[in-house]
């Protein structure tokens, strides 16, 4: 599967439709976000099960501000619409198998319940 644009109106959507997405905050003008554009490629068209999108920073100001990115690339990793990893900075092809291999093999019933332990200590 290629990459897909995302916005404001279909990030929601995206997290919510999706077992496992990807998404690589990024802007024209960055070269680090240049280079791990092919990298981030590579590996959607090597796990078609997986949605990966990218958000371009300047064009979703207020999302990319919603979530926080304070550098770019950032990559964040969504599974079963709970934010399981982000990083910012340019991932290499073995790096962010890596994190692809760590989200599939989380247990989501541990994560889960460990996020409602968290909320009734707050």
């Amino acid at each position: 599967m290629a990459t897909i644009d995302t916005t404001e109106k279909t990030f929601d959507q995206t997290i919510t439709d999706n077992s496992i997405v990807l998404v690589d905050f990024w802007a024209a003008w960055c070269g680090p976000c240049r280079m791990f554009a092919p990298t981030f490629t590579a590996a959607s068209e090597k796990h078609p099960d997986i949605v990966f999108a990218k958000v371009d920073t300047e064009a979703e100001q207020s999302l990319a501000a919603a979530a926080g990115i304070r550098s770019i690339p950032t990559l964040m990793a969504f599974r079963d619409k709970v934010l399981v990893f982000s990083q910012p900075g340019a991932l290499n092809a073995t790096s962010l198998e890596e994190v692809i291999t760590a989200v599939r093999s989380l247990d989501m019933d541990e994560v889960h319940a460990s996020i409602a332990a968290r909320e009734t200590t707050a």
